[in-house]
C-alpha cells in the first residue's frame, strides 16, 4: 500500500513593518518633541509634523499613495482634532470637525475636474479611440528613422489634449510604438528602440508642462490657486504660457536622441505598412468613436475659449461632456464599463493632497513655514527673476526623491504658495505658482520619477542610465530654457 504524499504547508511569512513607515512615525514624532515656537498655533505644529511624515513616506514609497493618504487623513483627524482653534485656543477642534477639514478637498472643483477626466481617459481607452488617433498620425508621418521619432512626440501633443492622463496616454503608445520597433528589424536594445521609447515618456512630461488638462498635477496646482490665491488659470492662459516651451523642448529631446543614440537604421523597411496594417486590423471608425471625438474636440474648443467666448469654468463644461457620453443610445459607455478602469485611488490621493494643502494654510502652519524660509534665505531681498530661479531649481532637485508629481505637488506647493505670500513687492502670485507648476512635470531623469516613465521602462528597451543619460541635459537645457522664459516671453505676458 502506497503512503499517501501529504505535504506539510509552512506557516505564512510575517511581512515585516516598512522602514520607511517606521521612519515617517519616527520623524513625525520628532517635530511634535520640538518645542513650539510663540508663533507657530498648535494645530499648526501638528500639521507640520504630519506633512513631515506624509513626506517621507511618499519618498520611501513604504506604503501605496492610496494607503497613505487614509493614514494621513487618519492623523489630521486626531492629531488636530485634539488641538485648540487657531480662532480660540480655550477651544478644541474636535475629531468631527478635524476629519471635515482633511476630507475638504474632495469638494474642491480640481478634484471633480480630476474625475471627470479620468472617465475621458477610460472612455478612450474603452472606445480604442486613443489607438486610432496615434495609428493614424503616425501613418502620415513617414518611416524614416527621425519622422518615427517625430511622429511619437506628434503622437504625444495630440493626446495630451484629448487624454487627461499621462499614465493612460503612454500606456496607449507604448504597444503601437512596439510594433513599430519590430518593424525595423532591431534587438529590443537597440538604439532605435531606446530612442523612440525614451522619447514616448519624455515627450508625456515636457506637454504636461503645454497642456493644463494633460496631468493631475496641473489640476492640483489649479485646485491650490483657488484655495489660497483665490483666483486660477484658465486653460488657454495655461497653453498659451507653456506650449511655446514644449514646443522647443520637443525639437531639443528629438535632436538629442538623435545625438546620443545614433540610430542603427535610417528607415524603417515596411514601418508604414505596419502601422497601415494595424489601422485596417481595426476597422473603419465605429459610431462610439465618432460621437467620442466629436465631444472631445467640443470640450476642447470650450475649454479654449473659457472666458472668451463663455463664462463656463473648464470643470463643469467637463462634465457636460461626460454626462453625454454617459447617456443611454447617444453615450459610449456605461457606469459598468467604466468603474474598473478608473484609478480610484488616484481620486483618494489628490482629495487628500488638497485637504493638506488647504489645512497647512488654515491653520497658519503654512504661512509660518513660508516666513522663517523667507528670513533664512533672504529671498525677500532678491529680484523676482532670481526667486522663480532658486524655488524652480529646489522643486527639481525635491522631484528626485519623490515617485509621484502629485504627491510632489501636495506637499511642497502650498508651502512654496505660502512663501510667495510672504515676499514683499509688486509680482504676480498667480503667475508665478503656475510657472512653478510647470516645473513639477521635471520627471526627466530617473525613471521613477513619473508613471509613464516607468511604462516605458517595462518595454525593456533602455535601462535607467541610459534614460539619466538623456534626462540630466533635458533638465539642464529645460531648466535654462525656464529662465529665459521668465526673463522675456512670460514676463512680457504678466505673469511675473
Amino acid at each position: 500500500m502506497s503512503t499517501p504524499d501529504v505535504s506539510v504547508q509552512s506557516p505564512p511569512q510575517k511581512k515585516a513593518i516598512p522602514i520607511g513607515l517606521m521612519a515617517g512615525v519616527i520623524v513625525m514624532i520628532a517635530v511634535l518633541l520640538i518645542p513650539m515656537p510663540d508663533d507657530l498655533p498648535v494645530a499648526g505644529h501638528r500639521m507640520l509634523a504630519i506633512l513631515a511624515f506624509a513626506v517621507v513616506v511618499w519618498i520611501t514609497e513604504a506604503v501605496s499613495y492610496e494607503a497613505s493618504a487614509i493614514i494621513i487623513t487618519s492623523l489630521m483627524a486626531f492629531l488636530v482634532g485634539t488641538a485648540p482653534t487657531v480662532q480660540d485656543p480655550s477651544v478644541e477642534y474636535g475629531t468631527s470637525r478635524a476629519i471635515s477639514m482633511a476630507l475638504a478637498g474632495f469638494s474642491n472643483s480640481a478634484l471633480a475636474l480630476v474625475a471627470g477626466a479620468l472617465f475621458i481617459a477610460a472612455a478612450m481607452t474603452l472606445t480604442g479611440l486613443d489607438r486610432r488617433i496615434a495609428l493614424v498620425t503616425l501613418s502620415r508621418i513617414g518611416t524614416s528613422t527621425r519622422r518615427v521619432m517625430i511622429g511619437a512626440v506628434a503622437v504625444t501633443i495630440l493626446l495630451s489634449l484629448v487624454v487627461p492622463s499621462a499614465t493612460a496616454r503612454s500606456a496607449c503608445v507604448v504597444p503601437i510604438m512596439m510594433g513599430v520597433i519590430a518593424a525595423f528589424g532591431v534587438d529590443k536594445r537597440s538604439n532605435i528602440a531606446a530612442g523612440i521609447m525614451i522619447i514616448v515618456a519624455q515627450a508625456t512630461s515636457i506637454w504636461n508642462v503645454g497642456i493644463q488638462t494633460a496631468a493631475a498635477q496641473n489640476l492640483l496646482t489649479v485646485g491650490f490657486m483657488d484655495k489660497m490665491l483665490g483666483d486660477r488659470i484658465t486653460w488657454a492662459e495655461w497653453h498659451v504660457a507653456g506650449a511655446p516651451w514644449a514646443i522647443i523642448m520637443s525639437v531639443v529631446l528629438v535632436v538629442l536622441v538623435l545625438k546620443l543614440m545614433p540610430p542603427e537604421a535610417d528607415a524603417i523597411a515596411g514601418g508604414k505598412e505596419a502601422v497601415e496594417a494595424q489601422l485596417r486590423e481595426m476597422g473603419p471608425m465605429t459610431s462610439p468613436q465618432k460621437r467620442l471625438l466629436a465631444v472631445s474636440i467640443g470640450l476642447l474648443l470650450f475649454w479654449a475659449t473659457e472666458g472668451k467666448l463663455h463664462r463656463f469654468d473648464t470643470t463643469s463644461v467637463t462634465y457636460v461632456g461626460l454626462v453625454v457620453l454617459m447617456l443611454p443610445r447617444f453615450g459610449v459607455m456605461t457606469w459598468k464599463d467604466v468603474q474598473s478602469r478608473i484609478p480610484w485611488g488616484t481620486v483618494i490621493v489628490f482629495g487628500v493632497g488638497i485637504s493638506l494643502g488647504t489645512a497647512l494654510l488654515t491653520t497658519q502652519a503654512g504661512q509660518w513655514l513660508g516666513n522663517h524660509v523667507v528670513a533664512a534665505t533672504g529671498l525677500d531681498s532678491l529680484p523676482t527673476l532670481s526667486i522663480f530661479a532658486i524655488l524652480a531649481a529646489f522643486l527639481i532637485l525635491i522631484h528626485l526623491g519623490f515617485a509621484s508629481a502629485t504627491a510632489l505637488t501636495s506637499a511642497m506647493l502650498p508651502i512654496l504658495i505660502a512663501v510667495l505670500q510672504t515676499l514683499p513687492g509688486d509680482f504676480n502670485r498667480l503667475g508665478m505658482t503656475m510657472l512653478l507648476g510647470f516645473t513639477v512635470s521635471f520627471g526627466f531623469i530617473l525613471p521613477i520619477n513619473a508613471p509613464q516613465n516607468m511604462v516605458c521602462l517595462g518595454t525593456d528597451t533602455f535601462t535607467a542610465k541610459q534614460f539619466a543619460k538623456v534626462g540630466i541635459i533635458v533638465t539642464v537645457v529645460g531648466y535654462a530654457l525656464l529662465l529665459v522664459f521668465a526673463a522675456t516671453y512670460w514676463r512680457w505676458l504678466g505673469w511675473l
